[in-house]
């Protein structure tokens, strides 16, 4: 039974390592230009088909928009930072509920938007699929008030 005790402070230990990351890339300060690998927070909403989903697929909602991809999100800590804020700024300017403008925010970045903040700079086709995870990462960060 050894084994499996290792694998399970192996898991604890990956698992602590996720959330310090995650709540480094959320942090203000530092801005260190590393790339950090986080994975999704997962969200009250989600369904338990999404937390089943093999890594790499991706989430549509019903309009289209895609909403999740599981796959390592990648970014550094100031990409994140400024596309939270710019989504938080955005979604200000707009008004209403922050968790519903979360789908209008990613639909218009993925329509062809011009780069900016929110999508490091680049435009969405422009972006890696594990670039794009950490936008959604940080869309819904911004919906939930996290930067």
């Amino acid at each position: 039974m050894r084994p499996y005790r290792c694998r399970s402070l192996s898991a604890a230990a990956a698992c602590v390592a996720g959330v310090a990351a995650v709540l480094t890339a959320c942090s203000s300060g530092g801005g260190g230009q590393s790339p950090s690998t986080t994975a999704a927070p997962s969200s009250s909403g989600a369904q338990s088909t999404e937390a089943a989903a093999p890594s790499g697929t991706v989430g549509t909602s019903p309009g289209g928009v895609t909403t999740r991809i599981d796959t390592p999100a990648e970014s550094t800590e100031e990409q994140y930072a400024q596309a939270c804020m710019a989504t938080k700024k955005w979604m200000e300017a707009k008004g209403g509920e922050p968790a519903t403008l979360v789908e209008p925010f990613l639909k218009e970045l993925q329509g062809g938007a011009a780069p900016g903040p929110a999508t490091f700079n680049s435009t969405w086709g422009q972006l890696s699929t594990a670039q794009q995870a950490a936008v959604i990462i940080a869309v819904k960060a911004a919906a939930e008030g996290g930067c």
